[in-house]
């Protein structure tokens, strides 16, 4: 399982940026998909999930900011950020739920002036 997360960089407070993660030895369309982060000193947490039927769920800290989507034709995963804080500040991970020990490199995102 190989799991590529791309698209973090460093942007202003209120701006966007957009994630992707490709998956590789999975059948992704059975699979949920998960964005995870890490920041400093901090607990991995989850960010937000899609089954793969659609079905979505986000933490508080992120609603109405982010959106998770999937192409599974592509087998990609993406969090299109808006709003960014700079508490928003982490490494992004993708994370596949029936692979809970497969982690990718991850993506930095950093918000700030």
């Amino acid at each position: 399982v190989q799991l590529q997360a791309s698209g973090g960089g460093l942007v202003q407070p209120g701006g966007s940026l957009r994630l992707s993660c490709e998956a590789f030895g999975i059948v992704f369309v059975l699979n949920a998909m998960e964005w995870y982060r890490q920041a400093p000193g901090k607990q991995r947490e989850l960010v937000a999930r899609i089954t793969g039927r659609g079905r979505i769920n986000y933490a508080d800290s992120v609603k109405g900011r982010f959106t998770i989507s999937r192409d599974n034709a592509a087998n990609t995963v993406y969090l299109q950020m808006d709003s960014l804080k700079p508490e928003d500040t982490a490494v992004y991970y993708c994370h596949a739920l029936a692979y809970p020990l497969n982690w990718g490199q991850g993506t930095q995102v950093t918000v700030s002036s």
